[in-house]
């Protein structure tokens, strides 16, 4: 016990008695310890006597050719087949040909009944000969019209002549009246200067300054003067009558010269008109001629022959039967040109397409033929899609030999396509991709192999350092290292039929263990071409040797799950890692 004296607000001392505190003892710390290394001895016992009891599972390393190839269904059928159909409707009359018969080009398969054909035919040509006969009566009525419209084209030529004249004749006419005219001035003025010279010659007469003679023959002047001017008179009179009969001429002339033209002109029409009917007739005789060639090729129809050497694979009708041609050509026969040459239509699923190409090699089996294998190539590829259900498939057209004539049309192919192949390749099963170890399987040399390995993939994403189970570490090692290595996950439609696993890509980043001296050694690969059951691999660190022995499962509940398929996929692919070994690509 110990006091302890401190001074007081008072201005006293207070006395504070302290007590010793208590000690815990030592032998709990040592027995927690204990505790440590006893549970810690207990797990190696426990994980070292499992690892003992595990049986493995192991398949040998294969040097050898792969192959990965779709397979595909689909139906034989000849290269070239012919559907021989009726352009006219009719009566079947006669059957010349059958099934599997051998024809020639231009050989006669079947004929149909003519009787109403023939009718036809005979009514063209009966409308062909009145169309000629009608032609040549109005070719000769027309020969006379040129003749008619020349004679009227000469009578108003004569008109406008006699129209000329008798302008001729008005226009003299006319002048004749001017100087008439004129001549009556000169009268008149004669006529005055008369009667002025007797009027004078009176008075001077009285006074005696002139003789009775000089009187009278002013006096005569002037008789005659008055003469002259009535002669003037009289002759511009009969020049304005014979204007005026010219004037009536020239009407006469016009009138009969319009006549005359219209004469002409009715000759013309007239003469139009019969050259008018001669070409319809003519025209029409080409309107019957059309017909009949058209009634004659209906006609020849009535005889169906063969377009091409060939084998009838299909007869459709029968002596008797009646076919109409109206909307479409119905089939009789089906012809195939050459069975020797066959072709195989194929229907190949959008997730393969993509592989085939044309030349690749192709092997299939028909039912009729359980134990025999047909190889042909690719010819074709056609682009236009089919689409049944939502499953969409692309026609892959196949050229076959059929020399022999075992394959028949509309036999039904189970073919493989070959897509891609290599040879001399290292070869190891699937089912090594999916193994993953039990724990405590490693030794410690095991476990540095593990780390390397994890080194490569997983530690430096995040892998196996902390705080996982040594199968988780090596599980999300690789898958990191595949995703590291740019790894592809599988594709979102399916893989091709030679990718058994489903998830085993050509280019994926994976690894494998093999058992060498009873020890496990994990081996980093990318992956080759994948198979059915193979996939050939290139080692990327090590080396994998012909014989080696890969491990494809064990005794262990864990190896019977990943035999099942329940094993994590290990060529990443998106989501978390595997439990144990930190994130894995995109966790």
């Amino acid at each position: 016990m110990h006091t302890l004296e401190r001074p007081a607000t008072n201005g006293r001392v207070s006395t504070v008695i302290l007590n010793a505190p208590r000690r815990r003892p030592r032998w709990w710390f040592v027995t927690a310890a204990l505790i440590v290394v006893v549970a810690i001895v207990a797990s190696i016992v426990v994980v070292r006597s499992r690892a003992s009891a595990v049986t493995y599972t192991t398949v040998p390393v294969q040097t050898g050719s792969l192959a990965q190839t779709v397979t595909a269904s689909g139906t034989l059928n000849p290269q070239n087949t012919i559907s021989v159909g009726t352009q006219e409707s009719g009566t079947i009359a006669e059957i010349d040909a059958d099934f599997n018969s051998h024809v020639k080009k231009g050989q006669v398969l079947a004929k149909l009944d003519p009787t109403t054909l023939q009718a036809a035919l005979d009514q063209a040509r009966a409308s062909l000969a009145q169309s000629e006969a009608q032609a040549q009566a109005s070719g000769a009525t027309a020969s006379g019209g040129p003749s008619a419209v020349a004679a009227a084209q000469a009578q108003a030529q004569a008109a406008a002549a006699s129209a000329r004249v008798a302008q001729a004749t008005a226009n003299a006419s006319t002048a004749a009246i001017a100087t008439a005219q004129t001549n009556v001035a000169k009268a008149q003025s004669a006529l005055a200067l008369a009667q002025q010279t007797v009027a004078r010659d009176n008075q001077l007469l009285s006074q005696g300054y002139i003789a009775q003679a000089q009187a009278d023959a002013d006096k005569s002047n002037e008789v005659a003067a008055q003469s002259a001017l009535d002669a003037a008179r009289t002759a511009v009179t009969q020049a304005q009558a014979q204007a005026q009969a010219s004037q009536a001429q020239i009407a006469q002339a016009n009138a009969q010269e319009q006549a005359q033209s219209a004469q002409a002109g009715v000759s013309n029409a007239t003469a139009q008109s019969q050259a008018a009917q001669h070409d319809a007739g003519v025209a029409a005789i080409g309107i019957q001629q059309a017909q009949v060639k058209t009634a004659e090729a209906n006609l020849a129809h009535t005889i169906i022959t063969s377009p091409v050497d060939g084998t009838v694979i299909s007869r459709a009708v029968s002596v008797g039967q009646t076919v109409a041609a109206s909307f479409n050509t119905p089939t009789l026969f089906t012809i195939a040109q050459d069975l020797g040459k066959m072709e195989l239509d194929l229907s190949v699923g959008e997730p393969d397409i993509g592989h085939v190409a044309p030349g690749d090699a192709v092997s299939f089996g028909v039912l009729a033929y359980p134990n025999r294998t047909f190889n042909a190539t690719v010819a074709q590829v056609r682009q236009n899609p089919t689409t049944v259900s939502n499953v969409v498939t692309y026609t892959v057209v196949v050229y076959v030999d059929n020399k022999d004539g075992a394959l028949r049309p509309g036999m039904t192919a189970n073919a493989t396509i070959k897509v891609a192949h290599v040879d001399n390749a290292t070869l190891v099963p699937l089912a090594a991709f999916t193994y993953s170890p039990p724990a405590g399987s490693f030794t410690r040399g095991n476990r540095r192999n593990r780390g390397a390995g994890s080194q490569n993939g997983g530690s430096q994403n995040g892998g196996s350092q902390s705080g996982g189970s040594q199968r988780g570490a090596a599980q999300n090692g690789a898958a990191q290292g595949g995703a590291r290595n740019g790894a592809s996950s599988a594709s979102p439609w399916g893989s091709t039929s030679a990718s058994s696993g489903g998830a085993v890509t050509a280019g994926a980043f994976g690894r494998i263990f093999v058992l060498r001296g009873n020890k496990l050694q994990p081996v980093p690969v990318r992956v080759g071409l994948v198979g059915d059951t193979q996939a050939s691999v290139t080692p990327l660190r090590g080396t994998l040797s012909e014989n080696d022995q890969v491990v494809t499962g064990d005794n262990t509940s864990r190896s019977s799950a990943s035999s099942n398929g329940s094993t994590r996929n290990l060529f990443g692919g998106g989501g978390g890692g595997p439990r144990g070994g930190g994130r894995g690509p995109g966790g």
